[in-house]
């Protein structure tokens, strides 16, 4: 399961591609098939619980192993918990099944995020270093390679993933995705960020008289007309325009 609130859906994509790459490269050796799966692709309508109640049956039961997403947002509280990824996470550790959290450090406008949601996601973080081991991470593309080797790691060694209990480790060299995520700057992370809460996944570059705009999800960018703050936001939205297109963003 791919357990995250809302303002990581770029992760959660490559978090399904690099479930689909191990398929690709592991399945057929070693008989096993993963299945990304998550609230929003696999709940359906249904009345008589709680929202998240009715998740944790429907998607979370089924899962044997969930990653955990978490950047700027913890997530809407539920009745217990801080919230519906942390039920999710809490819930499936307490049945004793493998659960594995990355942290982003990824750069962000601070006048854009809610503090309220950054304070519960500290509180959150905080609790998780008395209860195993957790990863951080600064960009997708490093996300993504990191994950993608854990991943290895994570089916290759707990006897979950093993047909028989008595099963020794399954010995397989670590393979490196050969799919790569450009490396891009602070402004274009912020940027590539902010365009994939868009709900059209557009930005929109203009110019007029006496200065520039480049706005998306809302917001723009550019904070004033000087030459050197445009140019930055000019270079960013050059920059990350193959990262864009890659994540199937309108640019």
């Amino acid at each position: 399961m791919i357990a995250s609130p809302g303002d990581v859906a770029s992760e959660r994509a490559i978090a399904r591609d690099v479930v689909y790459e191990w398929n690709a490269v592991n399945s057929s050796s070693r008989k096993i098939v993963l299945l990304p799966i998550g609230w929003e692709t696999h709940s359906s309508p249904e009345m008589g619980l709680p929202a998240q109640a009715i998740i944790n049956k429907q998607v979370l039961s089924k899962c044997d192993l969930l990653v955990g997403i978490f950047w700027t947002r913890i997530g809407t509280p539920t009745e217990d918990h801080l919230s519906g990824t942390v039920e999710e996470i809490e819930k499936h550790i307490g049945q004793g099944k493998p659960a594995m959290l990355y942290f982003s450090s990824q750069p962000v406008a601070m006048e854009m995020v809610d503090l309220d949601q950054i304070q519960r996601l500290k509180t959150f973080k905080e609790s998780c270093r008395t209860q195993g081991i957790y990863e951080g991470y600064d960009s997708h593309s490093e996300f993504k390679d990191k994950f993608y080797r854990h991943l290895q790691l994570k089916v290759n060694e707990h006897p979950l993933f093993f047909s028989n209990v008595g099963d020794a480790q399954f010995e397989h060299e670590l393979i490196e995705s050969i799919v790569k995520i450009p490396r891009i700057s602070t402004e274009s992370r912020i940027l590539l960020k902010e365009a994939s809460q868009d709900a059209s996944g557009i930005i929109i570059h203009a110019h007029y008289i006496g200065g520039a705009a480049i706005q998306t999800n809302g917001k723009n960018m550019i904070a004033s007309n000087e030459r050197r703050e445009i140019a930055k936001w000019e270079s960013a939205l050059g920059e990350g325009r193959s990262e864009w297109e890659c994540q199937k963003f309108c640019v």
